[in-house]
């Protein structure tokens, strides 16, 4: 096979970790390699292992499709560009799809969320949402890895909480399978280099699914610290955050998670990362206790 994989955003951490598992896991060819971000120069270390670096940006779709030129399966990496004012997010997205159609690529991939319909809590959701139905609509065969909560997300709350022995959620009962953020990569260059033809949905989560409750003792188990959680209501935690330094609109957005895993549409655990990757995905203790200097700060 002799196909040629471009992987947008690849400057990022997500996007490394998937070049660096078509390199080492995949045994890709850098030859048959494209990595794009907005600043070439970013990825100088990996343009010296032989991988093909070329400018795109979300913003130029006339950029897009230069950089998509003799590129057969393209993943498109979801921008971090988040706006709950406007749909910029989704204009890049869409932009990046029109130019893989222009560009005659064969095989488009592209990292979603898990239940991205309306009706998801998820302020973002209709990002994904709309670019899967772009997706689908374009022709082209597809795949989508539809992400769950990366472990690494923990960060954002975990330490402060331990530091100060109490958790606040809203999110109830609900349950959530975090990821490792390094198995979804490994999970997503396997169906990269795949070769397959047909158009797939997976749905990459972690393992075991968790209520908050049972995520803080195992986090107790690991560091030996008490972490009480704090039930609130969604107006009552948007206004803790914000009061932490958070500006609004992500407050809303970490808050909206959390509305999202009381809903239970996060709740499902599949074993696609392995299927996909061969490897055993990392167990949240197994995250804790690798991390655990990290977490106690």
């Amino acid at each position: 096979m002799t196909e040629t994989l471009l992987v947008t955003g690849a400057s990022g951490q997500l996007g490394r970790a998937v070049i660096n598992h078509l390199l080492e896991a995949q045994k890709i060819a850098p030859a048959r390699i494209i990595a794009t971000t907005r600043k070439p120069e970013s990825l100088a270390d990996v343009a010296a292992r032989g991988v093909t670096v070329r400018a795109a940006d979300f913003d130029d779709q006339a950029s897009l499709e230069k950089a998509f030129a003799g590129a057969d399966r393209v993943l498109i990496i979801s921008t971090g560009d988040l706006d709950l004012k406007s749909d910029r997010r989704l204009k890049q997205h869409l932009a990046a799809v029109a130019a893989a159609k222009a560009a005659g690529v064969s095989h488009l991939l592209y990292t979603s969320m898990p239940n991205p319909e309306p009706v998801s809590p998820v302020l973002f959701a209709g990002d994904h949402y709309g670019t899967e139905e772009a997706i689908k609509a374009s022709g082209i065969a597809y795949t989508i890895f539809r992400n769950g909560w990366y472990q690494e997300n923990l960060f954002m709350a975990l330490p402060h909480a331990i530091s100060s022995g109490k958790w606040y959620t809203s999110a109830a009962d609900g349950r959530i399978a975090h990821g490792a953020r390094d198995d979804m990569a490994a999970a997503i260059a396997a169906g990269l280099a795949s070769g397959s033809k047909e158009s797939h949905i997976y749905t990459l989560t972690g393992p075991e699914a968790y209520t908050t409750g049972e995520i803080a003792a195992l986090v107790t188990e690991v560091t030996g610290k008490p972490l009480e959680v704090i039930q609130v209501p969604d107006e009552a935690l948007t206004e803790g955050v914000k009061a932490a330094g958070v500006p609004e609109d992500l407050a809303r957005i970490i808050v909206s998670f959390d509305a999202n895993t009381r809903s239970g549409r996060i709740a499902m655990v599949t074993d696609a990362v392995e299927t996909l990757s061969r490897r055993k995905p990392l167990t949240l203790k197994q995250f804790l206790q690798a991390n655990k200097a990290a977490l106690l700060g």
